[in-house]
């Protein structure tokens, strides 16, 4: 009789534990299958969160636009109403190029402005490419990111790869999770997700700024679009390969030189740290007991949802605003001005020196790759099988460019500067046009 009380306090632990695993399961299950399965549905592949995105887009226009009215309104006067406008030099800037960010918003959502904004592959590319699908993008990526990371896969998966992640790239296993988020879903979501781990002290600053300028490259459905418009879709599980692993070298260089190494490898301040425990045993049990844990710590999945959501929101109204100043300053400079002409002289030598078939050409393809990813596939249209290759290939390993990432980086409390990143995409084009030239004229 002694061990009944024993056997009866244990039901009700081994019910919460098929509760937890149940959870767990369920909602790790359907965030991968959102963010890392593709189908086919209405003639286009691609993943759950992409194909409502569309349909979003398709069957409420005007109500998207409106949204997107909102936002950059929101969005524009959220500094100035709180009082961050005037915090740091940075802010004052960004919250000065809002204002022409919003100012150009209003002119191209109701259809006047001067000729060169209204060119086709000026504001409307932007607004249309970029901000409309971002703006819906992130609050229903911030939605079934809440799925994917807050049950435990985050924990489980970071357990298991931190003897590669924490080595190679200077950045927690848990990382591994954003790679994979920015090369499948989109690097949007995967910034979404790098700025809240930093929030709740699961990253530092360092490991933060590592991860958002080295895995937060654009998707494979965007990949796609470059290789369909460079005529090398043959080419395709090539080209996809081959830039995800020299995206991922470089980052491990990068990760060592200036400016990352010499960040401050400091916790978000006012956060509690939530480091990775170092496993140096029973790696897999370890990383099952760490995931059922995180289950256990995580609220109710209705306040889930609606802080992620909430997350989301609040980084759209911060985003678009800014992609519509820097983004749009970065098309003019290329479409009217010389100055990616002088800035395709850095380059050259380099692409003279690795003897490639248009030196010149291909110089001026990757300086424009700072200004928007998809402009160096345009200047190479016409260009020789292994020129397309390579630069399609630095167009996504490079990572940074103006017209989102580094917008949307800024817009987060990630603690790197402009300058800093302008040279961290620097010397990506760099790293990158080194090692893929060789491996291009091995495969052409």
């Amino acid at each position: 009789m002694a061990n009944v009380p024993q056997e009866i306090s244990e039901a009700p632990k081994e019910k919460q534990d098929v509760k937890i695993i149940a959870k767990m399961l369920i909602c790790s299950v359907i965030g991968i299958f959102s963010f890392f399965v593709s189908f086919e549905w209405g003639g286009k592949s691609t993943i759950l969160i992409d194909h409502i995105v569309s349909w979003v887009q398709a069957t409420f226009p005007v109500i998207v636009t409106v949204y997107i009215f909102v936002g950059l309104i929101a969005g524009t006067a959220h500094p100035f109403i709180t009082g961050k406008w005037k915090t740091s030099k940075v802010n004052i800037v960004l919250s000065i190029f809002k204002v022409f960010g919003l100012a150009a918003g209003v002119m191209l959502i109701f259809g006047f402005g001067p000729a060169w904004l209204m060119n086709p592959d000026i504001g409307p590319y932007l607004m249309d490419k970029l901000i409309k699908p971002l703006g819906v993008l992130i609050p229903i990526g911030s939605l079934f990111l809440a799925l994917l990371v807050s049950y435990g896969l985050l924990e489980f998966i970071g357990a298991l790869t931190q003897p590669i992640m924490r080595p190679v790239f200077k950045t927690p296993g848990r990382s591994a999770v954003d790679a994979v988020a920015s090369f499948v879903g989109s690097y949007s979501v995967g910034l979404v997700l790098t700025n809240r781990l930093y929030n709740e002290g699961r990253y530092t600053g360092k490991e933060a700024a590592i991860i958002a300028t080295g895995f937060s490259t654009v998707s494979a459905t965007f990949m796609v679009i470059i290789a369909k418009t460079l005529g090398i879709m043959e080419y395709w599980n090539l080209f996809f390969w081959v830039s995800l692993v020299v995206t991922f070298i470089v980052t491990a260089i990068t990760a060592r030189i200036y400016p990352l190494r010499t960040m401050k490898d400091e916790y978000m301040e006012g956060v509690v740290p939530q480091p990775e425990k170092a496993i140096t045993k029973d790696r897999l049990k370890t990383a099952w007991l760490e995931a059922k844990e995180a289950v256990e710590k995580t609220p109710s999945l209705g306040k889930n949802l609606w802080v992620n959501l909430r997350d989301g929101i609040f980084m759209t109204m911060a985003l678009i605003p800014s992609i519509l100043s820097i983004g749009l300053l970065g098309l003019i400079l290329v479409t009217y001005t010389p100055v990616f002409d002088w800035v395709a002289y850095i380059f050259a030598p380099f692409t003279y020196l690795l003897q490639l078939p248009e030196p010149m050409l291909t110089a001026k393809a990757l300086s424009v790759s700072v200004a928007e990813v998809f402009l160096p596939a345009l200047v190479v249209t016409q260009a020789a099988v292994v020129t397309k290759f390579i630069v399609a290939v630095v167009s996504i390993s490079s990572v940074l460019f103006l017209s989102a990432v580094i917008p949307l980086i800024l817009s987060t409390d990630i603690p790197i500067t402009l300058r800093q990143m302008i040279i961290v995409w620097f010397e990506r084009v760099i790293l990158t046009l080194l090692i893929v030239t060789p491996i291009a004229f091995i495969l052409f």
